[in-house]
């Protein structure tokens, strides 16, 4: 792989941190107690001592190795302790407290599993535990950490293993062997005091040698922040984000308003943001606090899919989370409304809505937009529509059912349309139609889906390019902001929009100001798959207002109902249990070609270890499906043993167990391992919810490669946070995908989680084969569960109400 240039060299800098407490005694400020020993081998220096008091918020999966005696094993447990070794492997680490589960490799090929709050600590670096022995019921000895001491190593091997760590950039493995070869036990003063001499060794050359001193002197300039922010319980690497984004600010911002950290740093929670206020000498009881407690519930409501909240619902959780009285918020929430930094509306029932101003302004734009489109002109259009039917369907040998003509009169005839239907009832059909009739007749026809997935789908069965809401719109990373609008309006007569249930208000909103008012708007999706991950439900809305035209389609055709994953996708929907072949029906010689199966299992380790041998061989051997490429994990939670974190790492070991490999915190990454990801990346151009490939990584730059379908991306270490292994992942993340092969958990773990639309989005991602593990029970209480999680959102009432105004 090429070398890839940092792209700054503030992102060179960061790689530099925790080497940068080899050179800042000042660091010594964050101990918690410097013990003074010198190291038993070597004569180490102990680097920056930070307190490491063990919590136990996160989970503890890794049990200590005994590789032989040694000091290691010393210490009854609950008595002090001292641990020295070199950090191997980051197990765990909760980036929201930094509590952490960390192997260690010890003198004499022992390995150690330590947990404690561990700040910015990465894999290489020389420790110094200081704690107490423990023996964990499950996980068996481990070692409590109290107190930590990074020591800067001053042996050979120490030394060598130090810089090819992956600390500094620009010094892998190779080099770092040919730098301590070249200065020896000098190495570390060298690169300090004498950095004109790295040229002298092989591969250094004017260029990186640049690169490495520039870098280490630009640490320098951080080192203060860092310093600041790690006294105030900051880890490193969310000390390298906030420096990144705020540059020698960011110890004004943090002191002036920590809360902001929240709001513009992602990974950082409000709890961590809070917890810094404290720090700074915020009072639990302040207005500030309180504030800054309702903005971020505001926020966290519209995480949850919502575009508005109930005042008395924001009041009520607020105060659980500040641990405060009701009446301390009310005149901090009536300030902020008066200020105009939260809008309040009137409900029907009474009650007091209140909205942050961006969603306010998207869901009354989006009501008015559509409201004027709906009505506005439309260009001429001389048809005979029955003749234009008749055409296509000997164009294309088939009938079209009696739904199916009604939805292409609509659409030909009409200015907006919805059509909606769940999988087999012939949307597609539909949208074909209505692209062949409309291009003879000279007609600008766009299409436009909310994700590239989604976009591609609708390209292959169409035929016709079809593009991102975001790229038809011209969104611009730099401006952050859309190049199409109301003055700059989509060249087109008709715009198609399919995966209408993805769309959230925003974004809805963004892209009827760029439609032009003669345009006709085609809006298909499936209202019963789950809504948008971003807030509103706008597809439902829009059926529900009641002034827009629908056409629901119901009828499974001939040739779809052969398939169980379609006749049971209606029978889930209906709240029926779907018709399953047992295992033995699929997976033994001669047995059933079928494409819909279940696989009983009553205990999580065992649907684990079914869905790995399933992912890993039997679906390969049976279907010819590639495991990686063709077949998709599925589930419905997060944390877990059956877990997308857990099935990740599961799979992960299991179809790419080596290879060059990058550590960001828990993660690691492999080359050829599938990834998603988790954010919108306007900078990147990558967006929630894409997959891509690792293709390359660069451990000495800690960059690494990935290819999305469209384009290859590089990602510094700092935006690894952004990534996720992809083996496995949630059922919201897969919505506008299709796999060959979709494979999902159904379990008790899950029990929050087992509702009816979940599992009906779920099998309707499968195009040739849908195989459940897990239990009846499980199985059942989805299918039972029809009871959707309401959003508050106004939507439909704003619509119905603008299209009254107009006296329509």
């Amino acid at each position: 792989m090429a070398s890839v240039q940092p792209s700054t060299p503030v992102k060179i800098a960061l790689a530099f941190v925790t080497l940068s407490q080899y050179l800042a005694p000042v660091m010594f400020l964050l101990a918690a107690r410097a013990p003074r020993s010198v190291a038993e081998e070597g004569g180490d220096t102990e680097l920056p001592v930070f307190s490491g008091q063990s919590r136990r918020e996160g989970p503890r999966d890794v049990a200590t190795e005994k590789a032989g005696s040694s000091k290691a094993a010393a210490g009854a447990e609950g008595q002090p302790d001292s641990l020295e070794g070199t950090l191997e492997r980051i197990v765990y680490c909760n980036e929201e407290n930094a509590w952490s589960v960390v192997r260690l490799s010890l003198p004499g090929n022992v390995t150690a599993t330590a947990v404690g709050n561990l700040l910015g600590l990465q894999p290489g670096e020389n420790l110094r535990l200081f704690g107490r022995w423990v023996d964990d019921r499950r996980f068996g000895r481990q070692f409590a950490v109290e107190s930590c001491v990074t020591v800067a190593p001053s042996t050979l091997v120490g030394i060598e293993k130090y810089l090819g760590s992956g600390l500094v950039q620009g010094i892998g493995k190779v080099m770092a062997g040919r730098l301590v070869r070249h200065f020896g036990l000098d190495t570390l003063e060298v690169i300090e005091h004498h950095g004109e001499r790295l040229t002298e060794v092989e591969g250094i050359g004017k260029v990186r040698s640049r690169r490495i001193l520039g870098a280490w002197a630009e640490q320098r300039a951080i080192k203060d922040v860092m310093v600041f922010l790690q006294a105030h319980g900051v880890s490193t690497g969310f000390a390298a984000k906030i420096f990144k984004r705020y540059g020698a600010r960011a110890i004004a911002v943090v002191r002036e308003n920590p809360y902001r950290l929240a709001a513009e740093i992602h990974g950082i929670g409000f709890k961590t943001a809070d917890r810094i206020a404290a720090a700074l000498g915020v009072e639990p009881g302040s207005s500030f606090r309180a504030e800054a407690g309702l903005l971020h519930m505001l926020e966290a409501q519209s995480e949850e899919g919502h575009t508005y909240c109930p005042r008395r619902l924001l009041l009520e959780q607020t105060a659980a989370l500040l641990g405060v009285d009701e009446a301390l918020l009310q005149p901090v929430h009536d300030a902020l409304a008066a200020g105009g930094q939260v809008v309040v509306e009137p409900l029907a029932d009474g009650g007091v809505a209140v909205l942050t101003r961006s969603l306010h302004a998207a869901e009354v734009g989006a009501a008015r937009l559509l409201a004027v489109l709906l009505h506005g002109p439309a260009a001429p259009l001389a048809i005979d529509v029955e003749r234009a039917i008749a055409w296509y369907e000997q164009q294309q040998g088939i009938e079209l059912a009696a739904r199916q003509r009604e939805a292409v009169c609509r659409a030909v005839q009409g200015k907006v349309l919805v059509v909606t239907g769940g999988p087999g009832t012939g949307k597609t059909t539909i949208v074909d139609a209505i692209i062949r009739i409309l291009e003879r007749k000279g007609r600008r026809i766009l299409l436009a889906a909310p994700t590239g997935r989604a976009a591609r789908r609708l390209t292959e069965t169409t035929g016709r390019p079809a593009r991102t809401i975001h790229r038809l719109l011209e969104f611009s990373p730099r401006q952050m902001a859309f190049a199409r609008d109301a003055e700059h309006p989509l060249q087109a007569d008709l715009l198609i929009v399919d995966e209408c249930s993805m769309v959230d208000t925003p974004l809805f909103c963004h892209l009827l100001a760029a439609v032009p008012p003669g345009c006709q708007l085609l809006l298909v999706g499936d209202v019963d798959q789950l809504p948008s991950v971003g807030p509103g439900r706008v597809l439902a809305d829009v059926i529900g207002s009641g002034v827009v035209e629908v056409v629901t389609l119901d009828e499974i055709f001939r040739q779809s109902s052969a398939s169980r994953i379609v006749t049971n996708a209606h029978r889930i929907h209906r709240g029926e249990m779907p018709l399953l072949a047992e295992e033995r029906a699929a997976f033994s010689a001669g047995g059933s070609p079928g494409d819909f199966f279940f696989v009983e299992r009553e205990e999580p380790e065992e649907v684990l270890a079914v869905i790995k041998e399933l992912v890993a061989r039997r679906i390969h051997r049976r279907f010819g499906l590639d495991p990686i490429n063709d077949v998709q994990v599925l589930t419905p939670m997060h944390r877990g043993t059956l877990g997308a974190a857990n099935l990740n790492a599961e799979l992960q070991a299991l179809l790419n167990p080596e290879g060059r490999q990058l550590v960001r915190g828990s993660r690691l990454f492999r080359v050829g391992d599938k990834v998603i990801q988790h954010r919108n990346n306007y900078d990147l151009e990558v967006f929630n919810g894409d997959i891509g490939r690792v293709l390359a990584i660069d451990e000495e730059a800690r960059q690494m490669q990935v290819g999305f379908e469209e384009r290859t991306v590089c990602y510094d270490t700092d935006e690894l946070d952004e990534l996720s292994l992809a083996y496995a992942c949630s059922v919201h993340k897969s919505q506008g995908s299709e796999y060959p092969a979709v494979v999902m958990p159904l379990h008790g773990q899950h029990y929050v989680m087992l509702q009816r639309n979940l599992l009906y989005t779920a099998i309707t991602r499968a195009k040739r084969l849908v195989v459940l593990v897990g239990t009846r029970r499980a199985l059942a209480q989805c299918v039972r569960n029809g009871r959707v999680a309401d959003r508050f959102t106004r939507l439909a009432e704003r619509l119905a109400a603008g299209v009254r105004e107009r006296g329509c």
